[in-house]
């Protein structure tokens, strides 16, 4: 069972106040302060009296010159703590079964190790998939939804020796691929932010797989989804394919990892990443049928 602890009654005022620093991280510059309250939509004489007070703690300075607010010494080293604390590849496996409980299919978290993608983490679905996935078993680089992901987002001449070898071996999913045609998927994953497969390397298996980035843009671990064909669409920019993106951008902004703003405008949406991620996440409505809970073996 996945037991979500009671949130309780908060503090309002200390919420809104979140609003304002998550709008200084959400702009990543010096801001002024009615572009700050219009993204906290408060208004300016209340962000006013908000950051006369962050600017007392040390968590907001306020340049003199130009009369802008940026994030001070203190939240620095709040952000500090956090990384110190944080362990990653932790927040991996309470994610896989979070992700596993959602929607009932297989789940897997991968790193890139010496020998390329290494599962460390597999969490079985409620319906057996005939998958042979293990803890310590790789992926192929270009026969795998997992595999082409970190591909595309990792170095070319770290991931190039291991693509020469599966085309050197004959493996279908890499001798298909002229060089040409891998860099345009590589290209394609990058820009949707997600990998897929459909029956490919096993036929009536779908997957779909995501990757979660550090607070430097770094591919820290892949989450993938696995599960029959007819439980898991994934053509083109699937509704359940768009799930497992966002459900590993919310992890991503546990890592500190900020995507690059779209809209120039000022009252664009807070960052997917702030308050309560995997919470908030949690309540959105999930494109899959919902299985039993069930309990993780041990």
């Amino acid at each position: 069972m996945i037991k979500r602890l009671p949130e309780g009654r908060g503090v309002q005022s200390i919420e809104v106040g979140g609003r304002l620093l998550a709008a200084m991280v959400e702009l990543g510059k010096p801001a002024m302060l009615r572009d700050l309250a219009a993204m906290a939509k408060v208004t300016s004489a209340q962000a006013h009296a908000y950051l006369v007070s962050f600017r007392k703690i040390g968590m907001v300075e306020q340049d003199p010159l130009s009369g802008r607010y940026l994030l001070g010494p203190f939240a620095l080293q709040v952000g500090l703590t956090r990384m110190r604390e944080h362990v990653p590849l932790r927040m991996a496996s309470q994610a896989a079964v979070e992700l596993a409980a959602e929607t009932g299919l297989m789940v897997t978290v991968t790193v890139w190790g010496t020998h390329g993608p290494t599962i460390i983490e597999v969490e079985e679905s409620v319906q057996p998939v005939h998958v042979n996935l293990r803890v310590g078993a790789g992926y192929t680089v270009t026969g795998t939804a997992t595999g082409r992901l970190f591909a595309a987002f990792l170095p070319d001449d770290l991931v190039r020796p291991l693509i020469d070898k599966e085309r050197g071996a004959g493996r279908p999913g890499a001798t298909r691929l002229a060089r040409d045609k891998m860099a345009a998927d590589f290209a394609e994953i990058r820009r949707r932010g997600f990998a897929t497969t459909e029956g490919i390397p096993v036929p009536g298996i779908n997957a779909v797989s995501a990757p979660v980035l550090d607070h430097s843009g770094q591919v820290q671990f892949a989450i993938t989804l696995i599960g029959p064909a007819s439980d898991l669409i994934v053509k083109g920019d699937s509704e359940q394919a768009i799930f497992v993106k966002r459900f590993a951008e919310s992890l991503s902004a546990n890592l500190g990892f900020r995507a690059e703003r779209t809209s120039d405008d000022p009252a664009a949406a807070l960052p997917f990443g702030f308050g309560r991620v995997r919470g908030e996440f949690a309540e959105r409505a999930v494109p899959f049928a919902r299985p039993p809970r069930r309990s993780r073996p041990g």
